[in-house]
């Protein structure tokens, strides 16, 4: 189909209904519906046309306009309803769509009145009348489609105005501008100024976008000054959305009215336009500045133009001040909802901060807080946009750049100086606003080697505030005079000293975090967490040059223990964390890490030294407090925070109520946790070169990591954990391993006379389960190292709980190493289990024959020639080249095997402890008798049985001792030796442990008759709860004898005497773990002797035997456990 053919066809549907539209178009009440009718179908053909892609030709918009135009000339605009006239409209911004480039002007002017009558109400000559929002929406359309400026779709850049659409658009300004129409012009933008002031959303996005198009495009130069007030008072109301009922405004009408007034401010108030009509005067050269002095101010063109407002320095003084004092009231947007209301309010500060920089400097500080906040905001898109944006004008070269770059640094030092007094009143809403801004200010700045002219101005701004010309001592030392911290209150489901122990089959590679610390002035997360970010941007971007702040505060922390040294320790940690770019909340050692300066390493080295030195001063009061005198209080303004009422006098007198002075209080656990965050630092930052420090580090960690603060103690082991990480070590037992001698230095150096820590000793103890298995090879340096010091501390009795605890740890450890070990046996009577004598045949059989010699078998076999003694050089004799004949001694196959290292120093340990059996302290004794239980399974028997023989009498004398642990550590070392030796204990179990045994099975049994802690019940034997003394005694004594009874020969008398004591713990009513070592016991003796576990357990039930009647107890009940023992044997 060609050209012509299409629009004929165009024509001929067009025709079939702008005829009879044309008809109808003297409006009547009959003829209303008809018109209705032909306007819809006429809006429905021209969308087909749109959807289509067809483009109608002037010809055939003027030939559909006609009838619409007839209807509005005949018909009075009160006569014309608001439907019909609502579908004119519709109608003709689709006819504008295409009618753009061709409309006649006095066409395009005639309808842009109409529309702007409509919308104002004052479309007739009669008194005003109100249409609907519909309607005014309606012809809101229609004139958006009258001013829209359309490119050229030839063009294949849509964004560049093509030289048609250019000159259209200069003929229709030439319209908007000329004297005539400026009327019409005001009319209409006082009529959207109104409307846009409506609850009908939809009429109010097309006013906001006819305001838009009529200010940026079609208003001329001198009219804006004009209606600027106007523009700026009603888009400020409509941002803020003061006049509706929620009191807010969406996203989407917060960025048109943001807009509007962006395009305001700039076409009245920008840089050129004011430069060029003499607001402002631009010094660009020498000649200039000579011009400046002789101009005189506020002159006036001679021939004004109606309507214009001349710019003139006074009236731009007079409007500039009344725009910061509008803009002001726009500060809540910041914090809007929607990411669209915050992106208008970032392109409205970065277009007024590069295009009126020289007209409105005193906007730049309310409009760069702006674009700081918005780079903190949760929106990514938000922060992105609002950082690129603020980089890219300082980093380009403007007018504004320079004046930027001193704003923000003004900017960092005045808000560091408020942060004490926000931090005085509680305000952490304001703490955490001030803290996003210097910390968006630090975030401007490109990393080393990225630096840029505009980033490096800042940098060097932000170092001299952290260097010695920053003034720190006033604004630092007021921070610290505030902001007061204080340690976090844990809340553990497991025992944490279990955690601390660490098994050796732990997993020491995981991480663990840091506690984290509150402060007591900020109750706010979001706060707190912006404070320590705030740090970590300061050093981050001042580098080496924020230096001099970190070694002040640590100065500061060094000397006292009060809250201002606790402070300063916390601050050199987040400003390290920022030189560094490292964070204790996350690992990065698994990075390469950036290269350090040396002045840098040499200083970190230098505060770890100093800070490690603490642990070797005595626990001292702040000093530095003094130097605060009463003319610092004066000066700065002391405010008290206080919840609840004033407390009331006794006799309802109610009294003045008067501050106190604040009491300063001394924190150590806190400073030194967070001391220990300082060498974790330092040694994410060092990393590999870190290792050199740990020689004055270590000690002080392990010394914290025992420390009964537990807030403390978990920092010292997150430390640990992280040290050992970024010094490359696979755990932290290698780390203790590798550095074993340096640890055990110290430990010694602190044991001496003159330097003398109670808590070395728990060091030395944990550092040996710390390393585990693999501390074996040194453990001769650490027994070396407690016996010297048990020889020189012998008197005070926690050190030698600590140095025999320690030695205890190494026998642990030693007997973990050897218990997958087979066991060998070097008793006679575990070779093979006597068996029971059944038949005395045997014996007669021998009788006869006991003193007849075996004949050996001889072999008669014949094997050929074989040598008559042994090859080689083992020889019963050999003769030497002197003819001498030289004897050579056979081993002794019955001597004993050479010790083992390890053996040799456990015989040392258990030689050298048993002095101690006899010391004043129950704890001590205790643990000698464990010490000597593990030692057991270790030695010999010819390494450890004349030792226990010489103690025997003193392990003997600890059965009978006052605390019951005691004596319960006595009987699992008789366990021991009996299961191990059994032929040496047969006499010492039978004859001294069982008689001592029976009278303290009597003693218990007559104390938990009186104990509150009994059993209630019929007959009950021992205690309630498995943890009490007396029902630990009695296990541990049941299963000595049970183990007694497994490898010792039987004794009947003995047998006979325990089968009848131990009756008591088979009853139904004792404790089910006593009910258990009691049955192994019976089982055990049934094993050997079962028709004596048969009596005693059926005659104590029931008395059918006459003459076994005294057995009989019936307030026993031991029918259950004693079916049990029957099955077993």
């Amino acid at each position: 189909m060609t050209s012509q053919d299409s629009n004929q066809h165009i024509f001929k549907r067009l025709k079939l209904v702008c005829v009879p539209l044309l008809g109808a178009s003297l409006l009547t009440p009959a003829s209303i519906p008809d018109v209705l009718k032909y306007l819809s179908d006429l809006n429905t053909i021209l969308l087909d046309f749109k959807a289509s892609g067809i483009i109608l030709t002037p010809d055939l918009i003027s030939y559909t306009f006609f009838p619409l135009s007839t209807l509005l000339r005949r018909n009075a605009a009160s006569d014309i309803p608001d439907q019909i006239l609502e579908k004119i409209f519709f109608v003709l911004s689709i006819l504008c769509e295409d009618w753009w480039w061709d409309c006649d002007i006095a066409i395009w002017q005639q309808l842009f009145t109409l529309c702007g009558a409509v919308m104002a109400g004052i479309d007739g000559k009669e008194k005003r009348r109100a249409r609907a929002d519909e309607t005014k929406q309606a012809a809101g359309e229609c004139l958006l489609a009258l001013l829209c400026v359309r490119t050229d779709q030839s063009d294949s850049n849509a964004l560049i105005l093509s030289d048609r659409t250019q000159a259209r658009l200069e003929v229709l300004k030439t319209v908007t501008g000329s004297d005539q129409f400026l009327p019409v012009l005001g009319q209409t933008l006082d009529s959207l100024l109104v409307t846009v002031d409506t609850p009908h959303l939809p009429l109010q996005r097309v006013s906001l976008s006819i305001l838009t198009l009529i200010i940026g495009n079609y208003a001329p130069d001198g009219f804006i000054p004009s209606v600027l007030p106007g523009i700026v008072s009603r888009m400020t109301r409509i941002a803020l959305g003061t006049s509706t009922k929620r009191g807010w405004a969406n996203g989407e009408i917060v960025s048109g009215s943001l807009e509007v007034m962006q395009l305001a401010i700039v076409r009245a108030l920008g840089n050129d336009i004011c430069a060029r009509e003499g607001a402002i005067h631009v010094i660009l050269k020498l000649e200039d500045l000579v011009c400046t002095t002789g101009t005189q101010p506020d002159q006036s063109p001679s021939e004004p133009r109606p309507f214009a407002t001349l710019r003139t320095p006074s009236w731009l003084r007079g409007t500039s001040s009344q725009l910061l004092i509008a803009l002001n009231t726009l500060t809540p947007l910041v914090t809007h909802p929607t990411p669209s209301a915050l992106l208008a309010v970032s392109r409205l500060s970065i277009t007024l901060l590069s295009a009126t920089s020289m007209t409105l400097p005193e906007l730049q500080p309310l409009l760069i807080h702006w674009l700081l906040s918005l780079s903190n905001s949760d929106f990514l898109s938000v922060s992105t946009e609002s950082r690129k944006s603020l980089s890219s004008l300082l980093m380009t070269q403007s007018d504004a750049q320079v004046s930027l770059q001193h704003r923000l640094v003004h900017i960092t030092n005045d808000s560091l100086s408020a942060l004490p007094r926000l931090l005085l009143t509680h305000a952490d809403t304001k703490v955490e606003h001030v803290a996003g801004l210097i910390e968006a200010i630090c975030r401007l700045v490109t990393p080393p080697g990225e630096a840029e002219e505009g980033a490096s101005l800042i940098s060097n701004g932000i170092g001299r505030l952290l260097g010695p010309s920053g003034g720190i001592e006033k604004w630092g030392w007021s921070l610290l005079s505030v902001l007061e911290l204080s340690a976090p209150q844990f809340t553990f489901n497991t025992a944490f000293s279990g955690r601390l122990m660490l098994e050796s089959n732990t997993d020491m590679s995981q991480w663990e975090g840091f506690p984290e610390i509150d402060f007591k002035n900020i109750s706010s997360a979001t706060a707190k967490t912006a404070l320590e970010r705030m740090f970590r941007a300061l050093g981050r971007a001042s580098g080496d040059s924020c230096l001099f702040s970190v070694e002040w505060f640590t100065s500061v922390g060094r000397n006292g223990v009060g809250t201002r040294s606790i402070t300063a320790i916390w601050c050199a940690c987040r400003l390290l964390e920022g030189v560094a770019d490292i964070s204790l909340n996350q690992v990065n050692g698994t990075g390469i890490p950036a290269r350090r300066s040396k002045r840098l390493t040499k200083l970190v080295r230098s505060l770890v030294r100093s800070i490690a030195e603490l642990w070797d001063e005595p626990d001292k009061t702040e000093t530095m407090e003094s130097i605060v005198t009463e003319e610092d209080s004066t000066t700065q303004m002391l405010v008290h925070h206080a919840k609840g009422i004033n407390p009331l006098h006794e006799n309802l007198r109610i009294t003045n109520h008067t501050l106190a002075k604040p009491v300063t209080t001394n924190q150590p656990g806190l400073h030194r946790l967070l001391s220990l965050q300082f060498f974790a630092v330092s040694a994410g930052m060092l990393q590999a070169q870190y290792r050199p420090l740990l020689l004055y580090t270590l000690y002080p960690i392990l010394r914290s990591l025992v420390s009964p603060d537990v807030c403390l103690s978990s920092t010292a082991l997150a430390t640990l954990k992280y040290v050992a990480i970024m010094t490359s070590y696979a755990s932290t037992a290698n780390l203790l391993l590798s550095n074993f001698d340096y640890t055990l230095d110290s430990i010694s150096r602190r044991l001496s006379r003159k330097w003398l820590d109670i808590e070395a000793t728990k060091v030395l103890s944990l550092m040996v389960r710390f390393v585990g298995s693999d501390i074996i090879e040194r453990a001769r340096d650490v027994v070396e190292e407690c016996f010297d010091r048990l020889d020189e501390f012998h008197g005070y009795s926690i050190i030698v709980e600590g140095l025999v605890e320690v030695l205890g740890d190494v026998l642990d450890v030693i007997q973990e190493d050897k218990r997958n070990d087979p066991l060998v046996s070097t008793d006679p009577s575990d070779e093979a289990e006597e068996a029971r004598i059944t038949s005395m045949e045997s014996f007669f059989d021998w009788l006869p024959r006991r003193h007849q010699r075996s004949v050996e078998e001889v072999d008669t076999n014949s094997y050929g020639p074989a040598p008559k003694e042994a090859w080689g050089k083992n020889k019963v004799s050999e003769p030497d080249p002197a003819g001498e004949t030289v004897g050579v001694e056979e081993p002794d196959p019955n001597a004993d095997l050479p010790l083992t290292p390890i053996q040799g120093l456990t015989k040392q340990i258990v030689s050298r402890s048993l002095y101690f059996l006899t010391h004043s302290s129950p704890v001590i004794r205790a643990r000698i008798l464990s010490l000597l239980a593990s030692s057991t399974p270790v030695l010999s028997e010819s390494a450890l049985l004349p030792s226990i023989h010489y103690a025997w009498p003193f392990i003997l004398n600890r059965l009978s001792d006052s605390e019951f642990f005691v004596v319960s550590a006595a009987a699992s070392l008789i366990e021991s030796l009996a299961t191990r030796f059994g032929t040496f204990m047969f006499r010492r179990i039978w004859d001294d442990v069982w008689p001592r045994f029976r009278a303290l099975l009597n003693h218990l049994d007559a104390v938990d008759a009186t104990s509150a802690l009994s059993r209630r019940g019929v007959s009950a034997v021992g205690t309630e709860s498995p943890y009490t003394h007396s029902h630990r005694t009695y296990r541990s004594v049941i299963k000595t004898m049970t183990a007694a009874v497994t490898t010792l020969h039987l004794q009947e008398t003995c047998i006979w005497q325990l089968l009848l004591a131990f009756r008591r713990f088979l009853h139904g009513e004792a404790h089910e773990e006593l009910q258990q070592c009691a049955r192994d016991l019976y089982i055990a003796v049934g094993k050997k002797e079962a028709d004596a576990v048969w009596l005693v357990l059926s005659s104590t039930m029931d008395s059918t035997h006459v003459n076994m009647k005294f057995l009989t107890t019936p307030r026993w009940n031991i029918s259950s456990n004693a079916d049990i023992i029957f099955q077993n044997l």
